[in-house]
């Protein structure tokens, strides 16, 4: 119970800046409008929903998976933080900077309606790294490919031992897709026309870092996957500074 309350706090942390900050911009652009609280309303219950289902996958499947947050579980059981985070950071610290050349390389080759629609939007950098960081690693990660996983865990490999490699690398490649796929109606609702490079693009673009991510989060535990994924995002913001 502590460790799925811990987590649905962090992750709605994220949701509320991003809440604040683009459902304002979203909405001054919007043709059919409705008073901006009810929006913000409605996007936070909808956010909070899908945050308190995916941490409760990730609660009630991780540890069946061989899966965990092993800093954040020993931070509320009194343990070592530093020896559980410690094995997980030169990983993080590598594909987070993979990633973030990744996507300053990304940002260079975007299609012209991402790109023109990307400089009109203020995206804070605390929204990025908090909401990209914690929010989308809790669910994407922690409950989504953790679900991903229990499915032919439990009904192929009758949760005989831990899953098969197949089994996890086929999730973290599914969850991948997903996420990249996730950001389609983002694209959509800032006004972008999803032609087909601008899905491919998309999908492509956020795929290769979710499951990157995902390779961190079956290895070394949620906190690696947080930790590269906020530090891609400061990378490629800095380098467009």
């Amino acid at each position: 119970m502590k460790l799925g309350v811990t987590l649905w706090l962090a992750a709605m942390i994220g949701v509320l800046i991003v809440t604040f900050t683009i459902i304002p911009q979203l909405h001054a652009r919007a043709e059919a409008r409705v008073p901006i609280w009810i929006a913000i309303g409605a996007s936070t219950v909808q956010s909070a929903l899908i945050v308190a289902l995916a941490v409760w996958a990730g609660v009630a499947l991780s540890k069946k998976l061989g899966f965990g947050a092993p800093a954040i579980e020993a931070l509320l059981s009194g343990g070592d933080v530093w020896a559980a985070l410690k094995p997980q950071l030169l990983a993080a610290v590598v594909v987070g900077c993979v990633v973030g050349v990744l996507l300053v390389v990304f940002t260079k080759i975007a299609p012209v309606e991402v790109a023109k629609i990307s400089q009109t939007f203020d995206i804070p950098l605390v929204a990025k790294l908090l909401y990209g960081g914690v929010t989308e690693e809790v669910i994407m990660r922690w409950g989504l490919m953790s679900a991903l996983v229990w499915l032919p865990w439990r009904f192929n490999q009758r949760r005989d031992g831990l899953p098969r490699e197949k089994y996890v690398v086929g999730a973290i490649v599914c969850a991948g897709l997903l996420f990249g796929t996730g950001h389609l109606p983002a694209v959509v609702a800032m006004g972008v026309p999803l032609t087909a490079p601008v899905i491919a693009y998309i999908i492509f673009g956020n795929a290769v870092p979710g499951m990157l991510f995902g390779a961190l989060f079956w290895r070394k535990g949620l906190e690696a996957a947080i930790i590269a994924h906020a530090l891609a995002h400061a990378i490629s913001i800095g380098a467009s500074i």
